[in-house]
């Protein structure tokens, strides 16, 4: 039994493929190898054997035969418990690696079938993927074509309306142009004659604001030759205005005026004079002095000590002669 179990389990043959008929095998088997370690644990009856023996008294002592045979028959008995013991322990020790081996053919199996079914499904996931791609391509190819197809047709409605557009707005350029050039013409003529009116009136206004002119020139003239010849006259009676009042201040100056004994006929000191209307002094001042502190002093003492200057009661004279003026301390001359 021992070494029909090896021979069926360790053939070295490709494993059953139908789980069902592996296990049916296997059960089989190891119902097999309980009914022999049953049988074999039964003690086979002895034989009996027939004795002679004859009755001693009182300590009947056995027969050294009788001892020896038992001891043989215990013998035996004991080892045929162990080789028991350990056929059991063996077929023990070969059901568990069969299970072992099963459990592990059955996990192969199912690992295998797992595998089949992740590639089935990888496979069927990887079919379907390349199908919805190949699907989405051509919806995609079909939705460009279509949008092509479309935007070709609007391109083409769009240059139908261009052109239409082309040609309204060309027609209605004509239209335009025409109007504008009758416009242009009739815009010419109407300034032409205008032109012409205007000219006319030109040379009527031109005549006429050329006999203004001579009139104007003349009573221009006439108005000049007068004005003139009275800003003549009165700049006659302002110079001689002016020099009578000159006359008058150099007198009052001459009269106040104390030149130092160091004065010299050489010596000049030139004062520009401020005045007021009113004939008061308003100020003073060296405009060139005669090199000698003593003289300009005196000269300067001299315009200051007078307090009121003749000047002539026309404004117009006053301003240009007398609102500020210049004069010369000599020893000789004032002037």
């Amino acid at each position: 039994m021992k070494g029909n179990e090896r021979d069926t389990v360790s053939t070295g043959k490709a494993p059953l493929k139908s789980p069902v008929v592996v296990s049916v095998v296997l059960h089989l088997l190891v119902f097999g190898i309980a009914l022999a370690g049953w049988s074999w644990n039964s003690p086979p009856e002895p034989q009996p054997r027939s004795i002679s023996a004859r009755l001693i008294s009182p300590e009947p002592r056995p027969s050294p035969v009788i001892e020896e045979q038992q001891e043989k028959e215990r013998e035996q008995v004991r080892q045929q418990a162990e080789a028991l013991k350990r056929q059991q322990e063996e077929q023990a020790r070969e059901a568990a690696e069969a299970k072992a081996r099963e459990q592990a053919l059955r996990r192969e199996e199912e690992r295998k079938k797992q595998e089949a079914q992740a590639r089935e499904a990888a496979e069927k996931q990887a079919r379907e993927r390349e199908a919805a791609r190949k699907k989405a391509e051509a919806e995609a190819k079909e939705q460009a074509r279509r949008k092509a197809e479309e935007e070709r047709r609007k391109q083409e409605e769009a240059k139908k309306r261009a052109e239409q557009e082309k040609r309204k707005q060309e027609e209605q350029r004509r239209k335009e142009e025409a109007e504008r050039k009758r416009k242009e013409q009739e815009a010419r003529e109407a300034a032409e004659r205008k032109r012409q009116e205007a000219e006319r009136r030109l040379r009527e206004q031109q005549l006429e604001a050329l006999a203004d002119k001579a009139r104007q020139e003349r009573e221009a003239e006439a108005l000049r030759q007068q004005q003139a010849a009275a800003a003549r006259a009165r700049e006659a009676q302002m110079l001689s205005e002016s020099e009578k009042y000159q006359g008058l201040i150099r007198e009052r100056l001459s009269q106040a005026w104390y030149p130092p004994s160091s004065a010299t006929e050489n010596m000049t000191a030139r004062l520009q004079i401020s005045l007021l209307p009113t004939g008061e002094l308003a100020s003073v001042k060296l405009v060139s002095s005669s090199g000698n502190t003593a003289f300009d002093n005196s000269a300067l003492g001299a315009v200051r000590s007078l307090t009121r200057y003749p000047v002539p009661e026309s404004r117009d004279t006053f301003e240009q002669y007398f609102r500020q003026f210049t004069i010369e301390f000599n020893p000789q001359r004032l002037r």
